[in-house]
């Protein structure tokens, strides 16, 4: 019999892969017995589920090289270094590009390697313009979807997808060689891919260079906005609009035409480049704002060129029926980031007095709506929205629950020293962190219990790809065992958070699994013979791993039950 959280997981992952990504952290599995006699149970078979994801903003993270800086670009709208406007005094923030760059990357990649962490996810690298906008409504502090005086320093703002931005390689050092080195590094690259806009395309005084504009591989201009509204456009008439829809999207930003067959073929033709450039997983910007039918085949033609690719988009809504019909298999199978469960830490988290029962109502553990929980990408803040506004303590809870429930784990940069903390765009969320910032985060005691944690389940089979079945979701405690059984390899982790100020004991009682369990965290070994009291100290966590089928008929009737 087998227990299987996803009907289309591919089937082909082995015991040695499994075997393949332990570390000394953890107690190795053991095959054990005949794979035909034991129970299969596994949350999925996805490899991406393997990895620890860092996400960096990479303009924003560290400049390793000065001379692309560009800081003469732009004459008038320079882009180098542009103050958000409107500031209260010793507050700062940014809306021109800061440095950041491939050099700045690689030269840190064991500062992240180190936490760890498996994967890096890149903000997008195409070709952004080369000037200020002097449209849309002024960016200010404290201000949203507005941005006059704002640089594509964040990448978002494509004119050539088959192009470096000018800001972030250096010599010898494109693209390929990135991924290349952080591979050297035991760092996977996640690439950010934007298909449903370009760079703002209208309301500027006068119109600017490579605003609105869209060059091929050949640097040809093949689409001009002509800083026409939308409803100006003529794409069955003017061959330089066709890649455009004549309808509004977001503020000012270009609409590309999902139903064009040239679109299709344009953005399958660059994103397929920079695959052969190395980036192993695709995250899918504003998923959301095309139709299904478009992800579909573009997904389709993804997998054609790199079979396996995993492929998550961004769809934001706190609805799960919303985020989840983008991961049905008739929409694209993709996985999504998980914006229920992020609405729901940030509640959890950031109020010291809040209950965990918000955290498992957000899991959809059983009878949800998505494809396959198990193969959802979990964070708690990132570059579109207020940071984490938690105490250190909060922010180790967070890490705790992060890298231990269902799910594949994305930290924003800076998030693992509590940088910038609450800050939304336009307020500092987006700031250089730089040599001071790592400097800063080494002295941390919220990434001193990352890393513990993320190494854990960067060692942990059963944490990473594991059934989950809750003990106790209440108050300030939750545990849940986390069980992997495949292939003749059986691993069960059993966790225990508690984010409060005083130390809580848990009782395991008729779902207690006997046998000799290794505690992740600190290497001890203890026998279970029955019923369990295991105490966990204020703001901790415990892993207790045990490498043998399960047989407590209380826990296996759980997992028939979540089967």
């Amino acid at each position: 019999m087998m227990i299987v959280h996803n009907r289309w997981i591919k089937l082909c992952a082995l015991a040695a892969f499994v075997l393949a990504g332990l570390g000394a952290c953890a107690p190795t599995p053991q095959t054990l017995v005949e794979p035909s006699s034991m129970r299969e149970i596994v949350g999925t078979n996805e490899p991406f589920a393997s990895e620890n994801v860092y996400f960096v903003l990479t303009d924003r993270f560290v400049n390793g090289d000065h001379r692309n800086d560009q800081r003469d670009q732009g004459g008038p709208n320079r882009t180098f270094d542009r103050p958000t406007p409107g500031a209260p005094p010793g507050k700062t923030d940014n809306i021109g590009y800061l440095g950041g760059d491939f050099k700045g990357l690689l030269d840190n990649a064991d500062y992240i390697a180190e936490m760890g962490f498996t994967a890096v996810w890149l903000t997008p690298v195409v070709d952004n313009p080369d000037e200020a906008f002097t449209g849309g409504d002024p960016a200010r502090w404290d201000t949203s979807m507005s941005d006059r005086g704002k640089t594509g320093y964040h990448g978002y703002w494509g004119v050539n997808f088959y192009k470096l931005d000018e800001h972030l390689p250096s010599a010898g050092l494109g693209f390929a060689e990135l991924t290349a080195g952080l591979k050297q590094k035991g760092l996977k690259t996640v690439l950010d891919v934007v298909a449903n806009h370009g760079s703002p395309s209208f309301t500027m005084p006068v119109d600017q260079a490579k605003y609105g504009e869209l060059y091929d591989k050949d640097n040809r201009l093949i689409a001009d906005h002509q800083n026409l509204p939308p409803e100006e456009l003529r794409p069955d008439a003017n061959p330089l609009h066709r890649f455009y829809r004549a309808e509004r999207d977001l503020v000012q930003l270009s609409n590309l035409d999902d139903r064009r067959p040239e679109v299709m073929e344009y953005l399958v033709g660059a994103y397929t480049q920079w695959l052969d450039q190395g980036a192993d997983a695709l995250r899918l910007d504003t998923i959301g704002h095309m139709p299904h039918t478009f992800w579909a085949e573009f997904a389709r033609r993804m997998r054609a060129h790199r079979p396996g690719i995993f492929l998550f988009g961004e769809r934001f809504a706190y609805e799960p029926e919303k985020i989840a019909e983008h991961t049905l298999v008739e929409n694209g199978a993709l996985s999504v980031l998980d914006f229920p469960l992020k609405k729901a830490m940030g509640e959890v988290f950031e109020n010291p007095d809040s209950d965990y029962r918000q955290i498992e109502v957000a899991l959809f553990l059983k009878g949800g709506p998505y494809r396959n929980v198990y193969e959802l990408t979990t964070f708690y803040d990132n570059h579109d929205m207020p940071r984490l506004n938690a105490s250190d303590e909060g922010f180790i809870d967070a890490n705790h629950l992060l890298f231990t429930v269902r799910g594949i784990p994305v930290v924003y940069y800076g998030s693992e020293s509590g940088f910038m903390r609450g800050t939304q765009e336009h307020q500092g969320n987006r700031n250089y962190f730089g040599s001071e910032g790592i400097a800063g985060a080494r002295q941390s005691l919220v990434r001193e219990k990352l890393m513990r944690i993320a190494k854990v389940r960067r060692d942990t089979p059963a944490l990473q790809r594991g059934v989950q079945v809750n003990i106790e979701f209440n108050g300030h405690r939750a545990a849940f065992y986390r069980v992997y059984q495949q292939n003749g390899v059986a691993q069960t982790a059993l966790v225990l958070l508690n984010k409060g100020n005083a130390p809580e004991r848990f009782a395991i009682g008729a779902m207690a699994q006997k046998g000799r369990w290794r505690s992740a965290i600190d290497g001890r070994e203890r026998q279970i013979d029955g019923p369990v009291e295991l105490t966990v100290g204020p703001h901790d966590v415990e892993v207790l791993l045990r490498n043998a089928p399960i047989t407590s008929p209380a826990l296996l009737e759980a997992l028939e039950g979540d089967g």
